[in-house]
């Protein structure tokens, strides 16, 4: 599964380089292709634990978490969304400034036989 290597994995054998990462109030040793993007993971979701817990500090962690990801998972979604509309937008322009091109040079080849 492609996605499967992009995904950060916890450690379970500490021989390689792990990052120590604190998501709401826990440290967990992770590793991830890239540390710079493992840490920036690590503390979006602490934020938003932190986030939803300040709103309703009374439940308990496991709902904490469940709405942490369910708010997570839609500011996901929205970006693709608006990536997908952005793509098919800068499809639309591509086309008109093809067919632009292609008739510039179809009169320009329409004008060099009449000459």
């Amino acid at each position: 599964m492609e996605n499967s290597k992009k995904t950060i994995q916890l450690v379970q054998v500490m021989n390689g380089k792990s990052i120590k990462v604190k998501i709401f109030g826990n440290e967990y040793p992770l590793k991830g292709d890239n540390e710079d993007l493992t840490k920036r993971v690590a503390s979006y979701v602490d934020g938003m634990l932190m986030k939803i817990h300040d709103k309703i500090p009374e439940q308990p962690p496991l709902t904490v978490a469940v709405l942490s990801a369910l708010n997570i998972t839609e500011d996901l979604l929205q970006e693709r969304d608006k990536h997908t509309q952005e793509v098919t937008h800068l499809e639309a322009e591509v086309a008109k400034l093809s067919n632009y091109l292609d008739n510039c040079l179809a009169a320009e080849a329409v004008d060099q036989r009449i000459q």
